[in-house]
C-alpha cells in the first residue's frame, strides 16, 4: 500500500491489530478527523500487512505516526499521541 498525495498533508498511522497502544491511537485519529475533515489525509498501515511499507518507513515501534506534505516527512510521533499535538502539527501545513 503506498498513497503519495500533492498538496494536503498525509498522516500515516503505523500500528497493529494486537498492538494495545495502537488501540488507544484510535479515538485519537478519530477526534483528529473530527476537526480536520477532508484538509487531511489519514491512512492506516498494518505493519503486519505491509511490511514492505513498513521498512521503508523504518518503523521499529508501534504505533508511530508520520506526517508528510508532498512527500516529505515533515514529523515522525512514537507512541500514543493525543489529538491536538497531531492538529497543531497539521495545521501548520494547511
Amino acid at each position: 500500500m503506498e498513497v503519495r498525495y500533492m498538496g494536503k498533508p498525509v498522516l500515516y498511522d503505523f500500528s497493529a491489530s494486537w498492538c494495545g497502544p495502537c488501540r488507544l491511537q484510535k479515538p485519537e485519529l478519530e477526534r483528529l478527523k473530527q476537526r480536520l475533515g477532508d484538509a487531511v489525509d489519514i491512512r492506516v498501515v498494518d505493519v503486519d500487512e505491509n511490511p514492505e511499507l513498513a521498512a521503508r518507513y523504518g518503523i521499529r515501534v508501534v504505533p508511530t505516526l508520520i506526517i508528510e506534505k508532498d512527500n516529505e516527512i515533515m514529523q515522525v510521533f512514537q507512541g500514543v499521541t493525543r489529538a491536538d499535538i497531531l492538529e497543531d502539527e497539521l495545521r501548520r501545513l494547511l
